[in-house]
């Protein structure tokens, strides 16, 4: 029951006729408060402390879809989360399908005529690592001091954790998958998480190379209910060795688990929208914790709480070399420096310095693609008043008005009405000038600027997945980036204070993220690849990008968000309701020794949110106090729902 009051085990008897199929992990039928309701089978005992008991209704399904492994872990992630096990449960195992449990069932066992082999019993190639044997040099770890040890770990069965920081051009894929490779070698299994569809497609092309076709599932939510389940039993029945896939997949069975990965893990997708709210790094570390895994986090950029686990001690970093580094990095450069200002005193205020327009210009001569990343979509997403500056405002909602295109009716980006007639409400002005450019409107204006170059965009309706070699232009908005076959000859970041100047405690730490990313697929600078940051260079993100040096970011970043008491050096939580429903689960609540309260701040509508910090050690008894609160509301019916939030990504 998602019911915080009712988060706990229930006893019911099992009729005979039910006693084959009931079995740990099944999805069974019960009576509850008169109403016959979904549960999960537990476990079975002799005994029970209670006097009466009621039976059990039906058994769904003889399938044990519920690993033990992954009920532990359901648990203490909900714990964790201040949620209910019911909640995590519904993340953890996929919707039931019975056509295609029906045709699983239907197959012969192992061994018998006409049955599928199963993936973890075939043989792993030749040319795999084998315990104790030095990790190859000429896959790509080779470039990283601690990389072949990190290999001939996970090869010998131990649980190396390690931080990955990845050069520029990285194949990242192919490291992710000599990394499990190894695993699978030392006869352990594996589980990597990836934030989306493209980077899912890398990793299962670069294992298919590795591994072969049979001996990995992808689980991913778009699969759709049917292929989604089958891929989740063929983990959870067929014993598939190696499971990857998006969100959906941190919570997949795996059996003898020996290495969980998450590949940057700074992605807001990795963060779970539904209750509990939980992340799937967090989920993983705890994996890698009650399951004595190795964990890898690998990015271009770092994060705070990838920092914190390299500086106490939990996990060690796996860094390149400067010199291998150099050798492998695009020249970077940004526009508003002293230097650039002095030769361009414009382009402190130009949307496309002469820096940049050069770079473009000499990469399309060279024949050679440019990328350039736009921070946000459409053709004009705000505009202001052409006499005054005042936003462009809806006279019905007061949302930002827009322009879908060039000869586009102005239209609210809240309410969707299309502002016909608009007059400025303070000088009366008619005509609109653009506040803020998004991505087709730059396609259009660098179409103009290079006749007869081929632009192309790759962004929300249509993400491009690669470009041809060639010159040409892409604009794309961040993580829509393409990949070019050789690299780009120059790759240009526009818009540097739409990321900046967010009101996030993660602007800084996500803009470096979005610019790593892109500025990653352009060529080395030897070969001409060039980078230009439209931002001024004395800026702590810039300066990470110019040196390419996400860890020095991430550890200036820990540093100030400890002296500031932010997590993840400190851990909070956010109660956000109607202010009376707020006010009414703090009182409930019995908070740790040391707690603050912070706020309240408007939220959606009528909502307000109240903060929550306490010190690390004490998060666990945070989030028992929240789950009990909530239990209380929840058991006297309070009628205005309360959300709890621990460690959200948006604080404000």
């Amino acid at each position: 029951m998602p019911l915080a009051h009712l988060d706990r085990p229930f006893d019911y008897l099992v009729p005979q006729e039910l006693a084959a199929d009931a079995v740990p992990g099944v999805r069974v039928k019960v009576r509850f408060a008169g109403q016959l309701v979904d549960g999960w089978l537990l476990e079975r005992v002799e005994r029970s402390d209670h006097p009466r008991l009621a039976y059990l209704e039906k058994v769904v399904s003889p399938v044990p879809v519920l690993a033990p492994e992954v009920a532990r872990l359901a648990r203490l992630v909900a714990d964790r989360y201040a949620g209910s096990l019911a909640d995590v449960l519904r993340l953890a195992v996929p919707p039931r399908h019975a056509r295609v449990e029906k045709e699983i069932l239907a197959q012969p066992p192992a061994g018998e005529p006409g049955a599928e082999p199963v993936p973890a019993a075939e043989p792993v190639p030749a040319a795999e690592p084998v315990p104790g044997a030095a990790a190859p040099e000429t896959d790509g770890w080779g470039d990283y001091p601690a990389g072949p040890a990190l290999l001939r770990a996970l090869a010998d069965g131990r649980e190396p954790r390690a931080v990955w920081s990845a050069l520029p051009g990285e194949d990242w894929a192919a490291r992710y998958a000599t990394a499990i490779a190894a695993t699978v070698t030392a006869g352990r299994g594996a589980l990597v998480v990836v934030a989306d569809g493209r980077d899912l497609d890398r990793l299962d092309a670069a294992l298919t190379v590795r591994l072969g076709a049979t001996r990995h599932v992808c689980l991913s939510a778009a699969l759709g209910p049917a292929r989604r389940y089958r891929a989740f039993l063929a983990a959870r029945l067929a014993g598939a060795p190696v499971v990857i896939g998006t969100r959906a997949a941190m919570f997949a069975p795996v059996a003898r688990l020996g290495l969980v990965a998450i590949w940057d893990d700074g992605d807001d997708l990795h963060a779970e929208p539904r209750a509990p709210y939980p992340h799937a790094r967090e989920v993983l570390l705890t994996r890698a914790q009650i399951e004595g895994a190795g964990a890898l986090l690998g990015g271009y950029a770092r994060t705070a709480e990838a920092q914190l686990l390299v500086e106490t001690g939990w996990a060690r970093e796996v860094v390149a070399d400067r010199a291998v580094l150099r050798a492998r990095t695009p020249a970077i450069a940004p526009t508003g420096d002293d230097p650039q200002l002095a030769r361009d005193p414009g382009a402190a205020t130009a949307r496309l310095p002469s820096l940049a327009w050069t770079a473009a210009r000499e990469a399309l001569r060279s024949e050679l693609p440019v990328l350039v990343q736009v921070p946000r979509r459409g053709y004009l997403p705000s505009v202001a008043c052409a006499d005054c500056r005042t936003p462009a405002r809806c006279p019905h909602c007061a949302g930002p008005l827009g322009l879908p295109s060039a000869g586009g009716t102005p239209a609210c980006r809240w309410c969707g009405r299309a502002a016909v007639a608009y007059a400025c409400p303070h000088c009366g002005g008619r005509r609109l000038r653009a506040s803020v450019t998004g991505a087709r409107r730059t396609a259009e204006e660098l179409g103009r600027a290079f006749p007869g170059v081929p632009v192309r965009t790759s962004g929300r309706e249509e993400v491009l997945a690669e470009v041809p070699d060639g010159a040409g232009l892409v604009i794309a908005t961040p993580g829509a980036e393409p990949v070019a076959a050789g690299g780009y000859g120059a790759v240009l970041l526009l818009d540097s204070w739409a990321l900046l100047t967010r009101a996030d405690l993660r602007a800084g730490e996500e803009a470096l993220r979005r610019w790593t990313a892109a500025a990653a697929l352009a060529r080395p600078a030897a070969t001409g690849g060039r980078v230009v940051v439209v931002a001024d260079g004395a800026l702590a993100p810039v300066q990470a990008l110019l040196r390419w040096d996400a860890g020095w970011f991430a550890a200036r970043e820990l540093a100030e968000r400890r002296e500031l008491g932010f997590p993840p050096a400190m851990r909070m939580a956010s109660v956000t309701g109607l202010p009376a429903a707020v006010a009414d689960l703090l009182a409930q609540a019995r908070l740790p020794d040391g707690a603050e309260l912070l706020g309240p701040v408007p939220a959606e509508g009528e909502r307000e949110r109240m903060l929550v910090r306490v010190p690390r050690a004490r998060a666990s008894a945070l989030a028992e106090a929240l789950h009990l609160a909530a239990g209380s509301r929840s058991a006297r019916k309070a009628a205005d729902p309360v959300r709890l939030q621990v460690d959200p990504l948006t604080l404000f």
